[in-house]
């Protein structure tokens, strides 16, 4: 796994005992922050792994967790994608999270997605989603359903609507390294993007000040066209940027159609004037110059 910059890594680690229900990219990265951490992933082999690297993991849902599992959890965060009836968690062990007096903080990760398209128009959290596709109805139906768990029985949930997630090892310097960059310029697209170490950042934040009920966009602070982003990584690479494409259905393959008919940009106002924060990468420039070093064969 790709490291957090040294001045996050360099914080005292937060007492509690975070589980995460999905080890993926920002769980991990999420995990060394807190003195205790466990988790679950998809593959008794990923388990392993993580195991022998010292983290608690579980194969779930592939086996039942164990009683011990959950015991003395402060911290939960939820990271596995919905399924047409909303969260798995929810659904599996909604009942007994309900029942966890000792938790301190509740996080699910949503994604932007839930908005769905408004040509461009800034979002906020005051703004009513409306789903475009398949995966951003199940973000809202399981939003709602953790939601809902936090009015009837007090459990500190926090919802946040994540933009495109990027960081070590996924990024558009690796995309073009990799030859798999690509141009299609859309004229008046824009999609917002987070560095995963602001979003690590601001769940810290969250988990040592909660505000239970609450939702919050993550993003940073200047939505822009991949064509943009991919043209500045190949700068920073002193190579050639893929040609651009005039956006057309034909110039998209099938599977990327979808993200360039929804246009939206995502404000990140509310998050970071209740945790009085600044993003430590608020552009994708900041972001990009400081992973080169990294990226660079």
């Amino acid at each position: 796994m790709h490291a957090l910059p040294e001045s996050i890594l360099s914080q005292a680690p937060y007492e509690g005992k975070l589980f995460c229900f999905g080890l993926g990219y920002v769980a991990e990265r999420l995990a060394p922050c807190f003195t205790h951490a466990a988790g679950t992933v998809r593959t008794p082999d990923k388990a392993q792994a993580l195991r022998a690297s010292g983290l608690t993991a579980y194969a779930w849902p592939a086996a039942a967790l164990p009683p011990e599992a959950l015991e003395g959890v402060t911290h939960l965060l939820l990271s596995i994608p919905p399924e047409a009836t909303g969260d798995p968690v929810f659904q599996a062990l909604g009942t007994t999270i309900a029942r966890m007096s000792q938790l301190r903080w509740c996080a699910y990760l949503s994604s932007t997605g839930v908005y769905g398209d408004h040509g461009g128009e800034w979002v906020d959290e005051n703004t009513e989603p409306a789903p475009a596709s398949p995966e951003g109805e199940r973000r809202l139906i399981a939003e709602e359903q953790w939601l809902r768990l936090c009015e009837q029985h007090g459990i500190p949930v926090h919802v946040f609507r994540l933009s495109g997630i990027y960081g070590p090892g996924r990024n558009a310097l690796r995309q073009m390294l990799k030859g798999e960059a690509y141009r299609v310029v859309k004229p008046g697209h824009a999609i917002s993007r987070v560095h995963v170490a602001d979003i690590v950042r601001l769940l810290m934040a969250s988990a040592a000040r909660p505000t239970p009920g609450q939702v919050f966009n993550v993003a940073d602070d200047e939505p822009a066209p991949t064509h943009e982003v991919v043209a500045y990584a190949a700068k920073l690479l002193h190579r050639e940027p893929p040609p651009a494409v005039p956006y057309s259905d034909d110039a998209v393959p099938p599977g990327m159609r979808r993200f360039y008919q929804v246009n939206r940009r995502v404000s990140n106002r509310k998050a970071l004037s209740t945790f009085g924060l600044s993003l430590h990468y608020p552009n994708y420039r900041a972001g990009l110059e400081a992973l080169l070093s990294e990226e660079r064969p």
